[in-house]
């Protein structure tokens, strides 16, 4: 398993919602677009930035659920794809031991984002899914392309990519 952290969230020609999960740790040279929902972005950057909502979203009420009962997120993990859809798993420590809970990425994502709980993804799945990083390296000044370049690049590939490119 790959640490990693929301990099950000952004749309794809067809705007639909991707959702861009960055390894925490060298090596790994890739990012991990996930295909999301509107409603789910809008959770995950609520969560990310930290923005107060004036009643309890879902994810908050369900942290809210795991804290009553004494539990907490202990970490969320991005298990597998297949046929281009993404599994995750939600792991909880509970009074009673460990529970790991199937979720859908984008869920567990903005619950362990409001949770403070460690994300990982599964090295397979990088490898397989993983695109290039082009849009989060520290370039330095002398050689690296300027930011306007970088963010190009990134729409150039976003204007190619299909989710079925990452089917196997």
């Amino acid at each position: 398993m790959v640490r990693v952290r929301v990099l950000g969230v952004a749309l794809d020609p067809a705007q639909e919602h991707v959702i861009l999960l960055k390894p925490v740790a060298e090596p790994w040279d890739r990012i991990l677009p996930v295909w999301i929902g509107a409603q789910e972005a809008t959770a995950i950057l609520v969560a990310v930035q930290g923005a107060p909502s004036p009643r309890p979203l879902a994810h908050e009420l369900m942290l809210s659920i795991v804290e009553e009962l004494s539990a907490r997120v202990e970490r969320v993990e991005v298990t597998r794809i297949d046929d281009g859809t993404f599994y995750a798993a939600v792991t909880l420590d509970t009074p009673l031991g460990v529970r790991v809970v199937d979720a859908r990425p984008s869920d567990a994502i903005a619950l362990a984002s409001r949770a403070d709980a460690p994300m990982f993804v599964a090295d397979d799945v990088i490898a397989v899914a993983g695109i290039a990083d082009t849009v989060s390296e520290q370039p330095d000044a002398a050689s690296a392309p300027d930011e306007d370049a970088r963010i190009a690049e990134f729409r150039s590939f976003l204007d190619e990519v299909e989710p079925d490119d990452f089917e196997d």
